[in-house]
């Protein structure tokens, strides 16, 4: 009884001391009854009604509790609050607390808020020391802006972040967050995904193996193994930049962009892709080792610039490709300054010292266009405007060469083979006469108005003169060489590009295999962790909370 007593004159006192101040052992600030039967509860002081305990800095408040003073221990029942602050605060059917580790546990309806958000459970673990909250019984947390549902979670009360090992779904009206480890910061809404991870919103569905995504902005930045795949189109990348509200995305370091829609295929080492949604107007941004793949029949058509732009919707798609651009096909490919290219024209043009070559066939002009079909998806004709030139090398002769200019040129395309050329205004002709014994009969030199040619498997079969036609054959001994070759000559037969990796020039290559010694550096450091973005840290210095 004396002990009783004394232990009530105890708590009386404590009641005029300033609780704000650290206690290192268990205090019961206030009960309604207090029952000190030892068989009941053996070591545990009994505490009913409007239970108050304070540790720390942290107070409990419940209906019943028990207080092992000498183990510095607390059992709580019933309507249990666990408050630290203005920083947690924990709702349950029943605690337990530590003094002496300053450890906590909750189960039962258990329900944690903070100032951001509200976590749901059946079971919570507090480590105040390391003011970490932790569960492993399934969990929903909601906020203003998401639900985040998980198997299991840890909460870091400093730093305002929830962390996800398990079975994660973040939901917003915007998009859906799924992974099995997140990072999330409950005041910024940014969100860091680690392993295979999607994030899916009403106009696409990105993938990402280490990424960061703003829940609140529909900002994303993506590293590992990440693509963003709409409705037509897929764009993947070693480090992806996503805004959700722009509909823009940009691509560094082995950037493909696959288009399923006009059977194109981009890749470069930059790029950017904006989207409309309504209009269709999409636009696509190459540069660093810019290639546009495109499907022409059984066979693929490689196109390099320096800079590449893709835009329009699919009826009225145009490719622009500036500076150094070089084409490859199986049959065909060609050089120029510059090119554009209308998909419902079905019309390229070639434009700044252009050559073509069809096989054996060179080509060069001013301009030159090429103009396909839609409906077969073949090669249809081209034109060459002003000062049309087609050098074709004699390959039975050492250095003959066969010559045609003339002020434009028409062409016309027969399964993708050059089959028959006009050459109109001031035609000129040097071409190699034989039998067929293959012996040279002669060298034909002759000007006229017009000149048809008619091709057979990429060889010179028939020419005819059209007008005014001046022109005679002559013996090769009575032909000097230095005749031999009309007036603007120039076989680039050394530039002829003959495969697809010929498109690129030499300095695109060098950053190239930069970029693919980078990349593999970083495959290395893979298990580095992602560093964190200095606006999720400082986030509550530029967001201040209002009074």
């Amino acid at each position: 009884m004396k002990k009783h007593l004394l232990y009530i004159l105890s708590l009386t006192l404590l009641s005029f001391i300033t609780f704000a101040q650290e206690s290192k052992k268990i205090v019961i600030e206030h009960s309604d009854f207090i029952d000190m039967n030892q068989n009941e509860i053996p070591g545990a002081i009994v505490f009913t009604g409007n239970v108050s305990v304070l540790h720390n800095g942290v107070q409990i408040k419940c209906n019943k509790a028990y207080h092992f003073k000498d183990e510095d221990y607390i059992k709580a029942f019933g309507n249990v609050q666990i408050n630290q602050g203005d920083s947690i605060f924990m709702n349950s059917r029943y605690a337990e607390y530590n003094g002496k580790t300053e450890f906590a546990f909750a189960t039962g309806d258990v329900n944690l808020r903070s100032p951001e958000s509200t976590l749901a459970t059946d079971t919570v673990f507090f480590d105040k020391k390391r003011q970490i909250a932790f569960y492993n019984s399934y969990g929903t947390i909601r906020n203003k802006e998401n639900t985040l549902k998980s198997k299991s979670g840890k909460y870091f009360l400093s730093e305002k972040k929830y962390q996800f090992t398990s079975a994660v779904t973040v939901t917003n009206p915007k998009s859906t967050i799924k992974t099995n480890h997140l990072d999330f910061y409950e005041n910024s809404g940014h969100a860091y995904v680690f392993g295979p991870s999607t994030i899916t919103s009403k106009d696409n569905v990105i993938y990402t193996e280490k990424g960061f995504y703003d829940t609140k902005t529909g900002i994303g930045k993506l590293k590992k193994g990440s693509k963003i795949s709409y409705s037509n189109k897929v764009i993947e990348g070693d480090d992806l930049y996503y805004d959700r509200e722009k509909n823009y995305s940009r691509g560094i370091n082995n950037v493909k962009i696959t288009d399923t829609t006009n059977n194109l295929v981009a890749k470069g080492h930059y790029a950017e892709m904006y989207r409309n949604p309504i209009t269709r107007k999409d636009s696509i941004i190459l540069t660093k080792r810019a290639v546009v793949i495109t499907k022409v029949e059984k066979d693929s058509l490689y196109m390099h610039g320096k800079k590449i732009q893709v835009t329009g919707p699919p009826e009225n798609r145009i490719i622009k490709a500036f500076n150094n651009v070089r084409f490859y096909k199986t049959d065909m490919s060609g050089k120029c300054d510059s090119l554009h290219s209308s998909n419902k024209t079905a019309l390229t043009q070639l434009i700044g010292k252009p050559v073509i070559w069809n096989f054996d066939n060179q080509m060069t002009g001013d301009v030159i266009h090429l103009i396909g079909n839609n409906q077969s998806e073949k090669l249809d004709s081209l034109k060459v405007l002003n000062n049309a030139f087609l050098i074709q090398k004699d390959t039975l002769s050492k250095n003959g060469y066969n010559q045609i200019k003339g002020q434009n040129l028409y062409g016309k395309f027969v399964e993708n083979s050059l089959n028959e050329v006009d050459i109109v205004k001031n035609a000129e002709v040097i071409y190699y006469l034989y039998n067929d014994a293959n012996e040279l009969i002669g060298i034909n030199k002759s000007v006229c108005s017009k000149i048809n040619l008619m091709l057979n498997k990429n060889k010179i079969e028939t020419i005819t003169f059209f007008k005014n036609t001046e022109g005679e054959i002559y013996p090769e001994s009575e032909f000097p060489e230095n005749a031999r070759k009309l007036r603007g000559f120039t076989w680039r037969g050394d530039e002829r590009i003959k495969s697809k990796d010929d498109i690129f020039p030499e300095e695109e290559n060098i950053i190239h295999d930069k970029i693919v010694i980078e990349t593999k550096k970083k495959e290395m450091e893979e298990n580095v962790p992602m560093e964190i973005l200095k606006e999720t840290l400082e986030y509550d210095k530029k967001n201040p909370k209002k009074e």
